[in-house]
Formats: C-alpha cells, sequence, structure tokens
C-alpha cells in the first residue's frame, strides 16, 4: 500500500511512493519545490561572511529571535507528517518554547520547553542515542517522531529571555495522504519545585480521546541523601479513578534499569546508558560549591508498548527515597517532565504553563 511507504521503517525502505519530500530552514521558511537558497545577500542572516560569494551561497543559515518574540518557524499547508526535526539553539534552553498546531487548531498539541522537548532539561549536554530522540554533539537536538496533520502544521518558537537568540533548524516533512487511523502527536510539559510532602507527582492528566501514550521524559532534582527512585509509576486510563490499571514498581524499573542504576561490578556510582527506547543519559554530579544536588535525565520510549486507551488518560509517579528503619520517604523533589502521545483531535487546553522564574534550574 502506498500508504504505509512513507512512513517509515527499514522494511519499507525500498518501496517506491508518490509522496513529496520536502524541508523547511531559514534557506527555505516555506519549504516549496525549487524555493532553496534563494535569500537576496542585503537580506540573509550571514550576509557579511558570504559578502564576497553572494545569492546561492550560505546566505541565511539561521534566524534571530528577539526578546519577547515569538517566531513561526513553520507552516505547511496541506496534508502530510512531519518526519525529523533538527534544531540547534543558543541562550537558556528554558527561556524557550516550542509549541505545535495541528489543523487549525488555536490550541496547541505540543508545548514545552525547548530542553526538555529534546530530552535535556537540565540546560546542559548530554549525549542521547534514541530511535525518537538524538542529542549529538554539540548539544544538536534530533526528533523523529513522527508527526501526521491533515490540513496544517505550525510550530513556533517563543523567547522568553531578555536577550536575542539564534536559532537554526530543519524540519524535513513530506507531503502524502495521512491514513485514516493515524493519530496526532502531542507532548506536554509541567514541573515541581519542590514537591509537596507526601503528593504524587502528575506526568498527565486531562486527556480526552482515543489514543496511546509513547513516551516519558524526566528532569529529576534530588534534595536529600540516599537513593531517590522507590516510587512507582501508575496509569489510570478510560475512567479509572481510585485504582490504576497500570502500575509500576519503582521508578529506575519503568524506566527499564534496577538496583539504583548503580554500576553492578563497582557499586560505587550511578552508570549512565543511551539505548534505542530507554536511558539514564545524563547525571550531574554535585561540587563542593555551588552545584549541590544530585540531578538526573532519563526517558522510556512505548515504541513497542505503547499505552492505549480509548476516552481518558491521567500519569502519575511517586517521588519515594528511604528513610530510618527500614521506612520510605516521601521525597520533595524537583521534579520536571515531557509526557508525549498521540490522540484524536481536539486537544484539551492544557494547564498554563509556569512563568520564566518557575521553569528556571536554580
Amino acid at each position: 500500500m502506498f500508504e504505509t511507504n512513507w512512513m517509515g521503517g527499514m522494511g519499507t525502505l525500498s518501496r517506491l511512493s508518490d509522496a513529496k519530500t520536502r524541508s523547511i530552514s531559514p534557506e527555505n521558511f516555506t519549504g516549496e519545490k525549487g524555493g532553496g537558497a534563494r535569500c537576496e545577500l542585503e537580506n540573509g542572516s550571514a550576509r557579511a561572511a558570504a559578502r564576497d560569494l553572494g545569492k546561492g551561497w550560505k546566505v541565511n543559515p539561521y534566524i534571530r529571535i528577539e526578546a519577547g518574540q515569538t517566531f513561526e518557524i513553520c507552516n505547511i499547508e496541506g496534508e502530510g507528517m512531519i518526519q525529523h526535526i533538527w534544531m540547534t539553539p543558543t541562550g537558556n534552553w528554558r527561556d524557550v518554547i516550542i509549541r505545535f498546531y495541528w489543523d487549525d487548531q488555536e490550541t496547541p498539541s505540543v508545548e514545552s520547553p525547548v530542553g526538555d522537548f529534546f530530552c535535556s532539561g537540565w540546560g546542559s549536554y548530554a549525549q542521547l542515542s534514541s530511535l525518537a530522540v538524538c542529542v549529538n554533539p554539540g548539544s544538536a537536538f534530533n526528533c523523529y517522531w513522527p508527526m501526521p496533520f491533515r490540513k496544517r502544521c505550525r510550530i513556533t518558537l517563543e523567547n522568553r529571555s531578555p536577550q536575542t537568540l539564534t536559532y537554526y533548524y530543519q524540519i524535513d516533512y513530506c507531503l502524502a495522504k495521512v491514513p485514516e487511523d493515524c493519530a496526532y502527536f502531542h507532548a506536554q510539559f509541567r514541573r515541581v519545585n519542590p514537591l509537596p510532602y507526601k503528593e504524587v507527582y502528575t506526568i498527565l492528566d486531562g486527556v480526552q480521546g482515543k489514543g496511546h501514550y509513547v513516551g516519558t521524559y524526566m528532569a529529576w532534582g534530588v534534595h536529600n541523601n540516599g537513593w531517590w527512585g522507590e516510587g512507582e509509576i501508575k496509569f489510570y486510563m478510560d475512567g479509572d479513578t481510585e485504582y490504576p490499571t497500570i502500575c509500576g514498581t519503582g521508578t529506575e524499573d519503568y524506566f527499564c534499569g534496577s538496583y539504583d542504576f548503580e554500576n553492578p561490578v563497582t557499586h560505587d556510582r550511578y552508570e549512565v546508558f543511551t539505548t534505542p527506547y530507554v536511558g539514564l543519559h545524563q547525571v550531574i554530579l554535585p561540587d563542593t560549591l555551588y552545584k549541590s544536588q544530585m540531578r538526573f535525565g532519563m526517558y522510556r520510549w512505548h515504541i513497542q508498548d505503547p499505552i492505549r486507551f480509548d476516552e481518558n488518560l491521567r500519569v502519575t509517579i511517586q517521588a519515594l527515597g528511604w528513610r530510618s528503619e527500614g521506612r520510605y520517604l516521601p521525597l520533595q523533589d524537583d521534579i520536571a517532565s515531557v509526557a508525549y502521545w498521540y490522540q484524536t483531535l481536539p486537544t484539551v487546553p492544557f494547564p498554563k504553563l509556569l512563568d520564566r522564574d518557575a521553569l528556571e534550574v536554580i
């Protein structure tokens, strides 16, 4: 079938398709056929560097986003699918908010700080190799989540910082008929610092529609000594109230590790790992002066095991450590997350995004 040929995967790579490949970047803002490298020298962001070469060379490879400005980096009309996004940011990665709008919705289906969306919530580089997201030297963000749309796709970047920021990006997509059973990609950021005592952390809530949950990224900052990952993740779906349908057995278990993510030979350190579906790809160690907290970045992609729901979904995780006499300790940590899922439209409006100070890594 034509409809499966352009959706990716090695198994269909040899099959021909009538899909039309396009790409958006500062060198071709609209992605139109034959529209690349047309920027006049005097209008180019790199006009000084290209002054001896002229139009058609590397004249406009990046954008500048003014303080307080929202810049539309993508506006595609028609039917198709986003297949890959590459981006390299400057400034504080929580100061820029990325939003995706499907089919002329006024409500975004994706809303997150850029760093967290690309599994880099602590604002510092950590290499990551997975099927859905890659972070490569030096701090190049890549996303491979397939994102279908039927009428329009809009993507914006909001600069909340007081400085002008430079962004390079490329959005690779195709124009093609989208199968009827394709749902729309969603991603939602949340952060609580500190988590109130004996409260659970909510990763996702308020989802309405039919769909499937496909991933979790967490930036977890620990405020106590000792192990921090005894808490269980829970998925409440399709009318679950007090008790969930899916209940995990521990934080490191959900992220497909075990025994505190420790090195099993030396037992003296966390063992960083990054795999196609899961990873503890970032461990930020404290120093003896200013960086006093342990901080962790980890991801879990439900690509092989999506969590399907028919009507609604809520996802929570406990924050538990240990205290004296073998008792659990409810933690009051700095926890941020991005939930990734697919669902039918319309998108229920997300909770209001925190202000700049509330997002700051402190």
